[in-house]
């Protein structure tokens, strides 16, 4: 897959439009051509795969490694990806460029495009610009000035291509109309944004008329990874909440369970009843705005309760973890776990984490370590015992989390597990084992 990396100084650079422009405008080329995202958001890759018409991936270190990283290259939908950094280029993990952007360009070989908006300089920008091409490592090819007139355009263009010696690809002006409003956990699902298409479709006129996209084209260098085999067809009917309300999936994750597994997808929100499956899926998303919907839906309850009692397996990340619990802020819920969640507002948990099992579960034997992510503003009151030792990389900060009834495990954490295949084949194992029993 031939591949170039979108990337910024810091966050609000306006590169996710600038990405979701040159996707489009490579698609209405004729490319075959998919999006990927840096880093552990769930959200913006939704965008990505607007663009493209092709289910987008992530790439992270942390959640991944770089075989993991491969492997969702590898499970692509393209034979070309754009690729839109998280943060800054070297923003990693505190202050290191550890899972940086950066670093995962350098590893990858990945070309980027840096996307630089002035701030009330001119010639001030040249050394900075420079400082990030030159830092050791750094794939940096070309650049795109956002939010400039023409005539500031011209003026940085020459000086920047005179003292850097890299080409400035084209530039964008300033349009109210390139905005896209933003939610709790960042940008607002697509679904919700009625007028996502007409502006990705506007991004990418504007990156015909101004950016150079044959010069993108040439910039893009073919990532070599091994042919990812999946793992061995199971006998297993899985389930997975996929709606309104809970939206917040890995795609890899997804992937992997529709090759190994055979899986239908269902709505808490609308459906009377879970499918006949073995296996329940519930990841993140936005239970508590939709609790009152959620709770209304007394059939779906009764159903996911009397699958529990039936020894059936459920397995909840985040705003699934919610959905499990008594009730939501007042808002009856599935009472399968028995604590309440309230929405605050601020960030409780935010970032990359390690998590320890304390004692064997649904993704594991006690002692395993996994990898995660967490982001949320809400709180979960529970008397239970905890089920996750969750530790900070790189930080003395530790926690406790996790819970479970029978064969229900729910959490806060994010899994993503490519780069955790022994977690996915144990709950494979598990649900299979129950099976045959």
């Amino acid at each position: 897959m031939k591949m170039i990396m979108v990337t910024a100084p810091s966050s609000g650079s306006g590169k996710t439009l600038v990405t979701l422009g040159i996707i489009r405008a490579l698609k209405k080329k004729g490319m075959n051509i998919c999006g990927y995202k840096t880093g552990p958001d769930y959200i913006d890759t939704k965008f990505l795969g607007k663009a493209s018409g092709k289910r987008p991936g992530n790439l992270d270190i942390h959640l991944m490694g770089v075989d993991g990283i491969k492997k969702a290259i590898a499970m692509g939908e393209g034979e070309y990806a754009v690729v839109e950094g998280a943060m800054g280029y070297f923003d990693g993990i505190y202050n290191t460029f550890e899972n940086s952007s950066f670093q995962i360009s350098n590893k990858l070989d990945i070309n980027s495009i840096l996307v630089y908006t002035p701030k009330g300089e001119m010639f001030s920008a040249i050394p900075k610009i420079k400082g990030m091409v030159d830092f050791e490592g750094s794939k940096i090819k070309g650049v795109i000035l956002n939010k400039v007139n023409k005539s500031m355009y011209m003026l940085l263009k020459s000086q920047i291509e005179k003292y850097i010696g890299i080409k400035v690809l084209g530039f964008i002006e300033e349009d109210k109309a390139l905005e896209i409003e933003s939610r709790h956990l960042g940008l607002i699902q697509t679904e919700e944004l009625e007028n996502i298409e007409h502006t990705i479709e506007k991004a990418s006129t504007i990156i015909e008329e101004n950016i150079d996209i044959e010069e993108i084209i040439k910039l893009m260098k073919e990532v070599k990874t091994p042919r990812f085999i999946y793992p061995e067809k199971r006998n297993i009917k899985i389930a997975i909440a996929y709606d309104k309300a809970f939206s917040f999936y890995y795609m890899e994750n997804l992937k992997l369970l529709e090759k190994t597994c055979n899986v239908e997808y269902f709505s808490p929100l609308e459906d009377e009843k879970l499918p006949i499956c073995d296996l329940v899926y519930i990841g993140g998303g936005y239970p508590e705005i939709f609790k009152d919907e959620l709770s209304k839906n007394k059939s779906m309850l009764i159903s996911i309760r009397d699958f529990v009692e039936k020894d059936g397996y459920i397995y909840g990340e985040s705003g699934g973890f919610l959905y499990l619990l008594e009730n939501i802020e007042g808002s009856k819920m599935c009472n399968v776990l028995k604590g309440n969640g309230t929405m605050t507002d601020k960030l409780e948990r935010f970032g990359y984490i390690n998590v320890e099992l304390l004692k064997d579960c649904v993704l594991g034997r006690k002692g395993d370590i996994l990898t995660g992510h967490e982001f949320h503003k809400t709180t979960v009151d529970i008397d239970d015992e905890d089920i996750y030792n969750i530790t900070k990389p790189m930080s003395k900060k530790t926690w406790r989390c996790g819970h479970t009834y029978k064969n229900v495990l729910g959490g806060y954490p994010h899994i993503n597990f490519l780069g955790n295949m022994e977690s996915f084949n144990w709950l494979m194992d598990k649900v299979e084992n129950s099976r045959e029993r």
